[in-house]
């Protein structure tokens, strides 16, 4: 069994859609209200809207994403704008990690794996 798709639902497709899209360097122009695919290869990232009122009470899940250089990242997300919340240092179990949150208030970190 393997893990086959990440989903994280709001009341703004678009908005949280374009944000990851923004964080992951990644261009589309889906703009679809409802569902949009983020990341199609290997586990799926999608945002969704299931027509329910999201509180926005995020406190449970975090999305956290293996790059190249955590540094040269935090510098892109800087210039993109994003407040960090963790600039990036190394962890006690290897990694080097940046924490931030999405427009609804899901907690992301960014990762190196340090060699």
């Amino acid at each position: 069994m393997k893990l086959g798709e990440v989903c994280i639902e709001t009341n703004d497709v678009i908005k949280l859609a374009d944000f990851y899209r923004g964080i992951l360097n990644i261009s589309s122009e889906c703009r679809d209200a409802v569902h949009q695919f983020i990341i199609a290869d290997g586990v799926s990232l999608t945002v969704y809207n299931n027509g329910f009122i999201k509180n926005n009470l995020n406190q449970n899940i975090s999305l956290a994403f293996t790059v190249e250089d955590v540094d040269r990242e935090y510098e892109r997300l800087l210039e993109l704008g994003i407040h960090i919340i963790d600039a990036p240092r190394l962890q006690p179990w290897g990694a080097k990690n940046m924490h931030f949150c999405d427009p609804d208030g899901n907690h992301i970190y960014f990762r190196s794996l340090v060699k």
